[in-house]
């Protein structure tokens, strides 16, 4: 199929047409007030997945209408097998394989590329994100409004209301993109309003329909957030020392348009978000985690997605790391139909103990839109130490006086979605000469039905530096390129199943290779939305710097050895219908320094519907070595509880037992959002240390929050 850069929407003919109403509407999941009775009907729903052949076999059927101040909608879902419905708990942003559910996105702008998604579980859990890069979903993102949702033994319905401040768009647009998602367990299907191809996800904006007004929606009134917090702490430190602290904070939200939004926070606090999950490490390089503070993620692919996942110029986690953000602005969104802005600015406090000055990081992003869906994006991100405890010149060797870096890229995205790429330029500036360097890379892929392949390159010198980024190795030259194929059986338990093969090589600055990892795997997934994959990789390594192959604190292998060596693993995820769930993940072959590596993983799950679920995580290595490793083996364990009481009461509790870094910890929060975006939190960290290692800390935190609206 050809490169289509600029054509007309794929599903423009598709066209919701949404009237005005001033009559009542209560949200109950009833959906019987007069108001709903003159509304167009969405139906006839494309089936996704297993095929996109036919039609889906269950009816849907969404209505929606609209006021001077909410959007209205209400989805009805009818089932061919009455009563049976699978969720997994109540708990908002919930995972969408694993429940019945209902999904739209709306795409306020029409670029087909960022945008809104709202919905629920068949049990009334609520979804709602930020949409960026054509099809992907941020959950970290809440934003406030109301929904129902009422269950029946041949359906069940949702209704909800949206504000209109609650989401940005353009003044006076008519027409927005708009498509409704149905994932229905009892019969392993996944639909669509719109027709979508398999291969991609049913939150594609470039297949969204059409959502036209019969007159442009309200203009925005002033819109102002103001979201305060008080808390109390109860601190235990290792020294035995309890201590008591009062912390009052908050965060201002100002509509500067109905598309550009200014946020502050002064004197943040995170200590409600979730704990980072804790992981097996037997990487020779950093690993990363996730942002999950909740001032950074709105619109946060302006600033986090520039580059790849390697090769970052921006990653907010290194901001108030071990130091607290003093405040904050940012002020982020849309100008017209084809540009985004983002600008934001934090300051962190200095700490005297170890010579830490204040320091201020600063990110001006723009994006424009070219052809359809592509864009062109710069980025500058600037890191400024200022109030040094001292002047003295090691303190400026330990934290430089600032750091830089400005890029440039283009992300490819085709009309019909099949061809994506992105191709970028990185320059860093630096007070001394190490960290004056550059970094370019670029890659394309296509994905249709049957096939899916791309070509990746990647140069970093030692010299580029990213003092907020994430750029965890340097001084390489990367080639990665992979292929894949897909049978469609029309019988048997397979809907699909076929190979990929990934050759990935690194080479130094002077072209002589360093490593590769050739990887191939065939892939099955079944009918009932089970899958399994069973592969082999062939690896290289010439170590650059002095390494530990058990990441416990051993002997380390020499800079310059070389290693050799193939392994085989296999991995099968169970239908998500079962109230009893799990993955398996095994790993069995060589190893450093002619060693073997064996490996098995496993994630199980057991829910009491909608109440109740239980997980628990397990991670076992066995590493055989020759003296002075000899035998090497550690588990990772983390069982956790949720238990959602209602859709606005949480509780969950997650052990994590960690022997490869000698640490337990628990993180246990209860959460009611007593109003919409409003909450109470309560939540205990511990954490210590297993010998022989000695050390215990934990804390007790509780928070409220409001939000107040004008």
């Amino acid at each position: 199929m050809g490169l289509s850069l600029y054509s007309q929407k794929k599903n423009s003919s598709f066209k919701y047409h949404i009237r005005k109403s001033n009559l009542p509407i209560v949200i109950d999941g009833i959906a019987d007030e007069e108001a709903w009775k003159s509304t167009e009907v969405a139906k006839d729903f494309y089936m996704v997945l297993p095929m996109d052949l036919d039609k889906a076999n269950d009816p849907s059927e969404i209505r929606m209408t609209y006021d001077d101040t909410h959007i209205y909608l209400v989805a009805t879902f009818y089932n061919s097998i009455p009563g049976k419905y699978f969720v997994e708990s109540l708990r908002r942003d919930f995972s969408f394989g694993k429940n019945d559910n209902f999904l739209f996105f709306l795409d306020p702008f029409n670029n087909q590329t960022t945008g809104f998604t709202f919905g629920s579980n068949a049990a009334g859990a609520q979804w709602d994100g930020t949409m960026f890069a054509g099809g992907s979903v941020d959950l970290n993102w809440d934003s406030k409004w109301i929904s129902a949702v009422k269950q029946e033994p041949e359906k069940w319905v949702f209704e909800m209301a949206l504000p209109f401040k609650s989401i940005r768009y353009k003044d006076g647009e008519k027409e927005w993109g708009i498509n409704f998602s149905r994932l229905h367990l009892a019969t392993s299907e996944k639909s669509s309003w719109t027709p979508i191809p398999r291969q991609f996800p049913t939150a594609s904006l470039a297949y969204t329909g059409v959502l036209v007004w019969d007159e442009p929606p309200p203009s925005p009134r002033f819109n102002f957030s103001l979201i305060p917090y008080v808390l109390g702490r109860t601190n235990y430190d290792n020294e035995g020392t309890t201590s008591y602290e009062t912390k009052i904070g908050g965060d201002v939200k100002i509509g500067l348009s109905s598309s550009l939004n200014l946020d502050l926070t002064i004197n943040p606090d995170f200590s409600q978000t979730e704990v980072d999950r804790q992981v097996t490490n037997l990487d020779r390089f950093e690993l990363f985690f996730p942002e999950r503070r909740q001032f950074f993620l709105e619109n946060a692919d302006l600033f986090a997605s520039f580059g790849y996942a390697t090769i970052r110029p921006f990653f907010s986690r290194r901001i108030g790391l071990g130091v607290p953000i003093d405040a904050g602005a940012r002020i982020s969104g849309n100008l017209g139909d084809k540009w985004r802005l983002g600008v934001m600015d934090i300051q962190t406090s200095q700490d005297e103990n170890i010579g830490l000055p204040s320091q201020n990081f600063g990110v001006l992003s723009v994006q424009r839109k070219v052809f359809q869906r592509s864009n062109i994006g710069l980025l500058f991100v600037n890191k400024q130490s200022i109030k040094y405890p001292d002047e003295s010149d090691s303190l400026r060797i330990l934290y430089p006086e600032y750091n830089r870096n400005i890029g440039v890229e283009y992300n490819l995205a085709s009309a019909n979605n099949i061809w994506n790429g992105k191709a970028f330029f990185l320059k860093s500036f630096s007070p001394d000469s190490l960290g004056n360097g550059f970094t370019q890379a670029a890659n394309i892929e296509y994905k249709s039905r049957r096939w899916n392949w791309g070509i990746k390159e990647e140069y970093v010198p030692e010299d580029y530096r990213a003092a907020v980024g994430f750029v965890p190795r340097k001084s390489y030259i990367n080639f990665n390129t992979f292929i894949g194929y897909l049978f469609f059986p029309e019988k048997g338990p397979a809907v699909s199943h076929g190979p990929i093969v990934d050759f990935n090589y690194y080479f130094n600055e002077s072209f002589k290779e360093t490593d590769h990892q050739i990887s191939y795997k065939y892939r099955f997934n079944f009918r009932n939305r089970s899958d399994l994959s069973i592969g082999g990789i062939n690896e290289y390594v010439q170590l650059l710097d002095p390494f530990d192959p058990t990441g416990t604190g051993k002997d380390s292998l020499a800079t310059g050895t070389k290693h050799r060596w193939n392994a085989i693993n296999v991995e099968y995820s169970s239908k998500p219908q079962s109230m009893f769930t799990y993955n398996l993940a095994g790993r069995y072959g060589g190893y450093y320094e002619n060693g073997t590596l064996s490996s098995f993983a496993t994630q199980l799950g057991y829910r009491f519907q909608p109440y109740v679920s239980l997980n628990a995580t397990a991670n076992y290595n066995n590493i055989y070595l020759p003296a002075p490793w000899n035998t090497t083996d550690f588990w990772l364990l983390g069982p956790q509880l949720d238990v959602t009481f209602t859709n606005k009461l949480f509780f969950s509790t997650l052990f994590q037992y960690n022997e490869q870094s000698k640490n337990f910890n628990l993180n246990s929060r209860l959460q009611w959002r007593y109003k919409p975006a409003s909450d109470i939190f309560l939540v205990y960290n511990n954490s210590e240390q297993i010998s022989p290692l000695e050390g215990r800390i934990w804390s007790l935190t509780l928070k409220v929050t409001y939000w107040f609206n004008k």
